[in-house]
């Protein structure tokens, strides 16, 4: 079941009854309500939005990720459950244990579905790259060589028809639509993660110490040209994208319900995260040697 993903930009009350968010507004439309088991997100923008702890409470119950924003309207909090998964512990044990060569594989993998799906995304532009290609066949163990900085000197030169483009947090537009739908894409992985019972801050190969999300941050990294793939529409379909306006917004929050392709079967985007991730416990586990990513066709 494909969940749904809910935008709040104006003020509004939250609060739940009878297993159903209920949203009232200050004005006099009418009350809303919707089913809390259908939803998989919750972006709350606007500052004058409150939410009870009750509704809180069955959110994080049904496993919904909750997204804050801060007053420059940018995703900047995210609230997960602390019980993700009834063999947590056990599972976070396999996790906490896993090798040094384990971990190399896995970033090995990971690199290589990346670099593979950026490539097939200029391809389908008509900006085949051979260095690129020949980088997702040759990422060794560990990423030793750096492909992965290599592919993305040259894919973000070529993804843009921008003069002098680079991907930067602060960088020229659209790093502004990037910035968002990353934002989007890192709280539906972390959700994953703790849904299949694992620390989305203990990394396989990120380890800032000031980063909470570093396996959310490693795990995301195939799925990003996903994310590249919308911010690309719209800036070949939107005359003006400096500004991220509620527009824009509404269609980069359409990124958890895109189809991906993901073992030989189309699967909602929120959806595939999840059997990423519980492909990932499975190498921890020792059940699996691969990590299950999606391919984009």
């Amino acid at each position: 079941m494909i969940k749904r993903t809910l935008f709040f930009g104006n003020p509004a009350y939250l609060s739940t009854k009878n297993e159903q968010l209920v949203i009232r507004f200050p004005d006099d439309k009418p009350v809303r309500t919707i089913a809390i088991e259908d939803l998989g997100m919750v972006v709350l923008e606007d500052q004058q939005i409150t939410i009870t702890n009750g509704l809180l409470g069955k959110l994080t119950d049904r496993k919904v990720a909750i997204v804050t924003c801060n007053a420059q309207h940018l995703p900047d909090g995210l609230l997960l459950p602390m019980h993700g998964h009834t063999e947590q512990t056990e599972r976070i044990g396999y996790q906490m244990n896993a090798s040094l060569p384990l971990k190399k594989n896995l970033w090995q993998q990971t690199i290589t579905a990346k670099i593979h799906n950026q490539h097939a995304l200029l391809n389908e532009k008509g900006k085949t790259s051979k260095r690129i290609e020949y980088l997702a066949k040759n990422v060794k163990s560990g990423d030793t060589g750096n492909y992965e900085a290599q592919a993305a000197a040259i894919y973000w030169q070529s993804l843009f028809d921008i003069p002098d483009f680079s991907r930067a947090q602060a960088g020229i537009p659209p790093n502004n639509l990037l910035n968002y739908g990353y934002a989007i894409l890192r709280a539906v992985i972390a959700r994953a993660l703790v849904s299949s019972g694992l620390l989305p801050n203990l990394g396989i190969w990120h380890h800032n110490k000031y980063n909470a999300y570093c396996l959310a941050d490693d795990i995301m990294e195939p799925y990003r040209p996903f994310v590249d793939l919308v911010v690309s529409h719209i800036v070949e379909t939107e005359d003006n994208y400096e500004e991220l306006t509620i527009v824009l917004k509404k269609e980069l929050l359409t990124i958890p319900a895109l189809d991906v392709t993901i073992d030989g079967q189309k699967s909602p985007l929120m959806v595939a995260a999840s059997r990423t991730t519980n492909s990932l416990y499975e190498c921890f586990r020792g059940i699996s040697r691969k990590i299950i990513y999606p391919e984009y066709a």
